[in-house]
Protein backbone atom coordinates (compact mmCIF):
# COMPACT_ATOMS: atom_id res chain seq x y z
CA UNK A 1 0.00 0.00 0.00
CA UNK A 2 1.14 3.44 -0.64
CA UNK A 3 2.15 6.03 1.87
CA UNK A 4 -0.56 8.77 2.15
CA UNK A 5 -0.46 12.33 1.94
CA UNK A 6 -0.63 12.48 5.34
CA UNK A 7 2.49 10.58 6.12
CA UNK A 8 4.64 13.01 4.72
CA UNK A 9 2.69 16.34 5.88
CA UNK A 10 4.50 16.18 9.04
CA UNK A 11 7.30 17.83 10.85
CA UNK A 12 10.82 16.42 8.45
CA UNK A 13 12.38 14.88 12.03
CA UNK A 14 9.32 13.08 12.05
CA UNK A 15 9.28 11.80 9.06
CA UNK A 16 12.76 10.95 8.68
CA UNK A 17 12.07 8.19 11.43
CA UNK A 18 9.29 7.09 10.25
CA UNK A 19 10.84 6.25 6.47
CA UNK A 20 13.07 3.69 7.72
CA UNK A 21 11.84 0.46 6.71
CA UNK A 22 9.98 1.78 4.05
CA UNK A 23 9.93 1.01 0.09
CA UNK A 24 11.17 3.17 -2.27
CA UNK A 25 10.11 2.51 -5.53
CA UNK A 26 11.20 3.69 -9.14
CA UNK A 27 9.27 2.73 -12.26
CA UNK A 28 11.15 5.16 -14.53
CA UNK A 29 11.30 3.51 -17.91
CA UNK A 30 8.49 0.76 -17.44
CA UNK A 31 10.82 -1.26 -14.88
CA UNK A 32 10.35 -1.83 -11.14
CA UNK A 33 13.30 -1.15 -8.85
CA UNK A 34 12.77 -1.12 -5.56
CA UNK A 35 14.70 -0.65 -1.92
CA UNK A 36 14.02 -0.51 1.96
CA UNK A 37 15.11 2.53 3.37
CA UNK A 38 17.78 2.58 5.73
CA UNK A 39 18.98 5.94 6.25
CA UNK A 40 17.70 9.20 6.32
CA UNK A 41 18.35 12.78 7.23
CA UNK A 42 16.00 15.41 8.47
CA UNK A 43 16.20 19.12 6.95
CA UNK A 44 14.07 21.57 9.13
CA UNK A 45 13.89 24.48 6.74
CA UNK A 46 14.08 28.02 7.50
CA UNK A 47 15.72 27.47 11.13
CA UNK A 48 18.15 25.00 9.89
CA UNK A 49 21.47 26.20 8.60
CA UNK A 50 22.43 23.20 6.92
CA UNK A 51 19.09 23.47 4.56
CA UNK A 52 18.87 24.57 1.25
CA UNK A 53 15.85 26.74 2.56
CA UNK A 54 17.58 28.38 5.61
CA UNK A 55 16.26 31.62 6.68
CA UNK A 56 13.48 31.02 3.77
CA UNK A 57 15.74 31.05 0.69
CA UNK A 58 13.65 30.81 -2.27
CA UNK A 59 15.33 29.90 -5.39
CA UNK A 60 14.25 28.21 -8.77
CA UNK A 61 15.90 24.62 -7.25
CA UNK A 62 14.36 25.19 -3.75
CA UNK A 63 10.76 25.98 -4.71
CA UNK A 64 9.45 23.03 -4.72
CA UNK A 65 10.39 22.42 -0.91
CA UNK A 66 7.67 25.55 -0.37
CA UNK A 67 5.05 23.58 -1.77
CA UNK A 68 2.76 20.35 -0.66
CA UNK A 69 4.12 17.72 0.90
CA UNK A 70 4.94 14.34 -0.91
CA UNK A 71 7.03 15.82 -3.66
CA UNK A 72 10.38 14.77 -4.82
CA UNK A 73 13.30 17.42 -4.19
CA UNK A 74 15.89 16.43 -6.08
CA UNK A 75 19.14 18.30 -6.75
CA UNK A 76 22.50 17.58 -8.62
CA UNK A 77 26.01 17.98 -6.32
CA UNK A 78 29.31 18.32 -7.10
CA UNK A 79 28.52 17.80 -11.11
CA UNK A 80 28.11 14.33 -10.92
CA UNK A 81 25.06 12.91 -8.60
CA UNK A 82 22.39 13.44 -7.98
CA UNK A 83 20.23 13.37 -4.25
CA UNK A 84 16.83 12.30 -3.78
CA UNK A 85 14.70 14.29 -0.71
CA UNK A 86 11.14 14.02 -0.05
CA UNK A 87 8.97 17.61 0.95
CA UNK A 88 7.16 17.48 4.11
CA UNK A 89 4.90 19.83 6.11
CA UNK A 90 2.58 22.37 5.11
CA UNK A 91 2.57 24.60 2.12
CA UNK A 92 5.14 27.78 2.76
CA UNK A 93 7.15 25.33 5.37
CA UNK A 94 10.24 24.22 3.11
CA UNK A 95 11.22 21.11 5.47
CA UNK A 96 12.29 17.66 3.32
CA UNK A 97 14.08 14.22 4.01
CA UNK A 98 17.26 13.07 2.58
CA UNK A 99 17.53 9.57 1.19
CA UNK A 100 21.09 8.29 2.19
CA UNK A 101 20.94 4.91 1.54
CA UNK A 102 18.58 1.89 0.24
CA UNK A 103 18.90 -1.97 0.72
CA UNK A 104 18.19 -3.39 -2.62
CA UNK A 105 15.13 -4.89 -2.72
CA UNK A 106 13.44 -5.97 -6.34
CA UNK A 107 15.32 -5.00 -9.65
CA UNK A 108 19.15 -5.38 -8.29
CA UNK A 109 19.85 -6.67 -11.91
CA UNK A 110 19.47 -3.28 -13.19
CA UNK A 111 20.73 -1.72 -10.49
CA UNK A 112 24.02 -3.16 -11.18
CA UNK A 113 23.83 -2.24 -14.80
CA UNK A 114 22.70 1.26 -13.79
CA UNK A 115 25.61 1.42 -11.35
CA UNK A 116 28.22 -1.01 -12.86
CA UNK A 117 27.19 -1.86 -15.88
CA UNK A 118 27.99 -5.75 -14.61
CA UNK A 119 25.61 -8.42 -13.67
CA UNK A 120 24.92 -8.82 -10.03
CA UNK A 121 27.03 -12.43 -9.88
CA UNK A 122 30.25 -10.16 -10.97
CA UNK A 123 30.17 -8.11 -7.89
CA UNK A 124 32.77 -8.35 -5.30
CA UNK A 125 31.35 -7.84 -1.79
CA UNK A 126 32.35 -4.07 -1.60
CA UNK A 127 30.46 -3.54 -4.89
CA UNK A 128 27.41 -5.05 -4.14
CA UNK A 129 27.47 -3.08 -0.35
CA UNK A 130 27.89 -0.01 -2.82
CA UNK A 131 24.79 -0.66 -4.65
CA UNK A 132 22.73 2.02 -3.06
CA UNK A 133 24.75 3.13 0.69
CA UNK A 134 24.32 6.72 -0.59
CA UNK A 135 22.27 9.51 -1.71
CA UNK A 136 24.21 9.84 -5.04
CA UNK A 137 24.76 5.93 -5.53
CA UNK A 138 21.40 5.02 -4.83
CA UNK A 139 19.97 7.16 -6.97
CA UNK A 140 21.93 6.20 -9.71
CA UNK A 141 20.80 2.73 -9.21
CA UNK A 142 17.01 3.33 -9.42
CA UNK A 143 17.33 5.73 -12.19
CA UNK A 144 16.32 9.22 -10.36
CA UNK A 145 17.65 12.40 -12.11
CA UNK A 146 16.29 15.90 -11.97
CA UNK A 147 13.58 15.00 -14.69
CA UNK A 148 11.70 13.67 -11.62
CA UNK A 149 12.20 17.04 -9.51
CA UNK A 150 8.54 17.78 -8.16
CA UNK A 151 7.10 14.55 -8.98
CA UNK A 152 3.77 13.80 -6.78
CA UNK A 153 5.20 10.26 -4.87
CA UNK A 154 1.34 9.20 -4.59
CA UNK A 155 1.34 8.71 -8.31
CA UNK A 156 2.83 5.62 -10.42
CA UNK A 157 6.69 6.61 -11.38
CA UNK A 158 8.45 7.48 -8.14
CA UNK A 159 6.29 6.39 -4.57
CA UNK A 160 6.80 5.04 -1.53
CA UNK A 161 5.17 1.69 0.49
CA UNK A 162 4.52 0.16 3.45
CA UNK A 163 7.74 -2.51 4.28
CA UNK A 164 9.14 -3.45 7.79
CA UNK A 165 8.26 -2.04 10.83
CA UNK A 166 11.72 -0.85 12.40
CA UNK A 167 11.55 -0.86 16.15
CA UNK A 168 12.74 2.06 17.88
CA UNK A 169 15.73 -0.22 19.98
CA UNK A 170 16.93 -0.35 16.33
CA UNK A 171 17.16 2.89 15.22
CA UNK A 172 20.27 5.07 15.54
CA UNK A 173 20.20 8.86 16.02
CA UNK A 174 23.75 10.62 14.57
CA UNK A 175 24.89 13.94 13.10
CA UNK A 176 24.39 14.90 9.04
CA UNK A 177 27.21 14.04 6.89
CA UNK A 178 28.74 16.61 4.90
CA UNK A 179 27.96 20.11 6.54
CA UNK A 180 31.05 21.24 8.39
CA UNK A 181 29.47 24.89 7.55
CA UNK A 182 25.64 24.81 9.31
CA UNK A 183 27.69 26.09 12.46
CA UNK A 184 25.58 24.52 15.13
CA UNK A 185 23.66 22.78 12.99
CA UNK A 186 26.10 20.55 12.11
CA UNK A 187 26.10 18.55 15.84
CA UNK A 188 21.84 18.03 15.35
CA UNK A 189 21.16 14.45 15.89
CA UNK A 190 19.32 14.58 12.59
CA UNK A 191 20.20 11.69 10.99
CA UNK A 192 18.45 8.40 11.43
CA UNK A 193 19.79 4.94 10.79
CA UNK A 194 18.44 1.37 11.32
CA UNK A 195 21.88 -0.49 13.56
CA UNK A 196 23.91 -3.03 11.77
CA UNK A 197 21.87 -2.50 8.48
CA UNK A 198 25.54 -3.06 6.00
CA UNK A 199 24.22 -0.47 3.62
CA UNK A 200 23.98 2.36 5.97
CA UNK A 201 26.49 5.05 4.57
CA UNK A 202 28.18 6.23 7.33
CA UNK A 203 28.11 4.62 11.35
Amino acid sequence: MKLTKEFYNRDSLIVAEKLLGKILVSEVNGEVLAGKIVETEAYRGAEDKAAHSYNNRRTLRTEVMFGEAARAYIYFIYGMYNCMNIVCEEVGTPQAVLIRALEPVEGIELMCKNRYKKFYEELTNREKVNLSNGPGKLCKALNIDRTLNGENLLGDKLYLVEGEKINKKDIVLAKRVGIDYAEEAKDFLWRFYIKDNKYVSKK
